[in-house]
């Protein structure tokens, strides 16, 4: 038995052991920052705003803003290799190329024209929303040089360009859809609207309503640039029989497409049935008894009566 001092004192207290650390697994473990240069731990505030990633941007340029290219000849014979790279910014850079090449140097551009359709169709199936813009832009540019474009490629590079627009336009993202809606004004605008009208024909029964509609649309605006002969050529009562079809449409821009098809067949209609007549008494009653003939004989009775509606409606605006 040990025995205890005697003077008083308290027996001196032992050194504290040191306290353990838990243990971290090695998953824990690898959560743990890593300690920065200055020793201290990196600030991980979830109030703070995270920082943007840097991409590139593609400036969307307008037809009047291209300039010329400086070397167009070497451009032009290495431009569908460049068409076809899988680099997207590249790509985009030779789909402004072709813009320039279509409206500076046209001459270069339609050799080859059949084989740059095929490419810009291909970049317009890009998932890339800007590939995609851009190409349909170098489809306005096309369009707007050459005109007759049926004339100057395939017709299996026309329909697969044509199918594209078609779907495009038909899009939920407006800022590609707007600009497939522009090319294809420009398409009905600049090329002969007969051979047009029958490509657009076989897009009448397609099954998507949209497509129908854009289809409908384009067929509107080159029935507006017809005349009587060229309807006649296309066939009067095959056009009345689309137009009455597509009045049913579940669509109303394929409905207001349609309506615009009968009344610019009726002007054309009218108008040659007045110059046949215009020294006969009762040429306009002659030229309305011809019209309604025309669609009796055309059409079945309810789809005749709603084309005399709309004729009606027409005349009396």
């Amino acid at each position: 038995m040990a025995l205890r001092a005697l003077d008083n004192t308290l027996p001196m207290a032992s050194a504290e052991r040191p306290k353990k650390l838990p243990k971290l697994s090695a998953a824990a473990a690898a959560v743990v920052p890593a300690a920065s240069p200055e020793g201290k731990r990196k600030k991980n505030d979830e109030n703070s705003a995270p920082k943007a990633t840097t991409e590139q941007a593609v400036e969307y340029v307008r037809s009047e803003d291209l300039q010329p290219v400086p070397h167009p000849k070497a451009k032009a014979a290495g431009l569908v290799a460049e068409l076809d790279s899988k680099d997207w910014i590249r790509a985009c850079d030779a789909l402004n190329d072709a813009r320039r090449l279509a409206i500076h140097h046209p001459s270069l551009l339609n050799p080859i024209l059949g084989k740059v359709m095929l490419a810009i169709v291909k970049t317009m199936k890009s998932p890339r929303s800007a590939v995609c813009k851009t190409s349909i832009m170098a489809c306005t540019d096309v369009f707007d040089s050459f005109g007759n474009l049926l004339s100057s490629a395939s017709d299996d590079a026309f329909d697969k360009l044509l199918l594209q627009l078609l779907l495009k336009a038909s899009q939920d993202k407006r800022f590609v859809a707007e600009e497939a809606e522009k090319a294809m004004r420009a398409m009905a605008a600049s090329m002969p609207p007969l051979p047009l009208l029958r490509k657009l024909k076989a897009y009448v029964h397609h099954a998507n309503l949209r497509v129908r509609a854009k289809a409908a649309v384009a067929m509107s605006q080159c029935a507006s640039r017809m005349d009587v002969a060229t309807m006649k050529e296309f066939g009067m009562s095959a056009m009345l029989q689309v137009a009455a079809e597509l009045l049913s449409d579940r669509l109303p821009e394929a409905r207001e497409a349609a309506r615009g098809m009968v009344n610019s067949m009726h002007a054309a209609f009218s108008k040659e049935a007045a110059a046949a007549r215009e020294e006969e008494e009762g040429a306009a009653a002659a030229a309305a008894a011809s019209w309604e003939s025309l669609c009796a004989l055309s059409l079945p009775p309810i789809s005749a009566q709603s084309v005399s509606k709309i004729v009606s409606q027409s005349q009396s605006q």
